[in-house]
């Protein structure tokens, strides 16, 4: 049994001359190229999921349901809401690129784990902005159906006499808070499969190249 085990070993360290040895710097330059393509996906999906949504806003139906908003007293608070939010995702679309075009091939393992780092700060600072600014209008839209005074006629809502304008605005309420929070886990769901997956490929990048300076 021992005289089978010592060939097997033999014949393992035989195949194992023939394997390709990779050095330091064509490890690091692997790493780099994923690292870069990963940072450059993150940059384009987070282009694209702030631009997509808006083409929505061509649909005669979606620009019908914003005069809601109006017509709640809260056209000021959502375009304050929308300068915040255009301004803060411009700035992170810009840090995406910002961050891809840092990496660089003649960086070493240091200041490349340093950038991947910074990456995955960056993207989890943006996915937190982006569900919060969710949560927030809905709150919002919540708190301008407290204040409405004829909240039946501005949703369009059949009469019906049997519910009272304070027990209606109490369901509707009700239910803009169930839906605030199913749409925030739906959202950071979605966010978790867009990046998630991103920053866990980043991450072991990162173990790799902190394993090459050991």
């Amino acid at each position: 049994m021992m005289d089978e085990l010592e060939l097997l070993k033999k014949d393992w360290q035989k195949k194992e001359e023939h394997l390709p040895k990779l050095s330091y710097e064509q490890i690091h330059n692997m790493l780099w190229k994923k690292s870069s393509s990963i940072v450059r996906l993150i940059f384009i999906i987070s282009i694209l999921e702030f631009g997509l949504p808006h083409l929505l806003y061509l649909l005669p139906y979606v620009r019908e349901n914003m005069d809601v908003y109006q017509n709640l007293g809260l056209q000021n608070v959502l375009i304050a809401l929308s300068i915040i939010q255009y301004t803060v995702v411009f700035y992170f679309i810009y840090q995406f690129y910002k961050r891809y075009k840092e990496i660089s091939v003649l960086d070493n393992s240091i200041n490349l784990m340093n950038k991947i780092l910074r990456t995955r700060k960056t993207v989890k600072h943006y996915v937190i902005f982006c569900l919060s600014v969710l949560f927030v209008s809905c709150i919002v839209f919540t708190f301008g159906i407290y204040l409405s005074d004829d909240i039946a006629n501005i949703l369009v809502i059949p009469e019906n006499n049997d519910i009272s304008p304070e027990k209606l605005k109490g369901i509707l309420m009700l239910g803009m808070g169930i839906f605030s929070v199913v749409i925030v886990l739906v959202m950071g769901g979605v966010y978790f499969l867009l990046y998630g997956i991103l920053l866990r490929k980043l991450n072991m990048n990162y173990k790799e190249l902190k394993q090459l300076e050991v």
